[in-house]
């Protein structure tokens, strides 16, 4: 939810007030789809380990149960493969609408003749980058 993310900047003619702007974008619903299926995953994980412990007989004796299972397993694995690709082009919107530059070429205040705006210093994403390839 970058549009809730304010930057102040000075304004050039009256050095007293500060305007603020506002990125824009809401990226939010991949990282939240990620997330929530990563919690389904580890709850799903935990009730098939307790099946698989504790009921044991129930589970070997069932021939539907274990097919049910797979087939639930399957779906998982396929909806982890989509999350994590949407999470991934979540987070490329992210870095674009973050960049530097992009940051500079919306800023009314770097758009005068003989005013020179530079970016001090680029945001690491390597753990952003990390939690894509996980």
């Amino acid at each position: 939810r970058l549009y809730q993310i304010p930057f102040g900047m000075p304004n050039c003619e009256d050095e007293s007030e500060a305007r603020t702007l506002y990125l824009v974008g809401d990226f939010s619903a991949p990282a939240e789809f990620f997330v929530t299926l990563g919690v389904f995953c580890f709850l799903y994980s935990m009730a098939a380990l307790v099946l698989y412990l504790r009921f044991h007989s129930l589970y070997s004796e069932n021939t539907k149960l274990p097919f049910a299972d797979f087939c639930v397993t399957v779906c998982f694995a396929f909806f982890w493969l989509v999350a994590a690709a949407a999470w991934g082009k979540g987070l490329s919107d992210v870095k674009a609408a973050t960049r530097p530059a992009t940051l500079i070429a919306s800023m009314a205040v770097c758009q005068g003749d003989g005013v020179a705006c530079n970016a001090g210093t680029t945001p690491a994403m390597g753990l952003a980058n990390i939690s894509v390839v996980r």
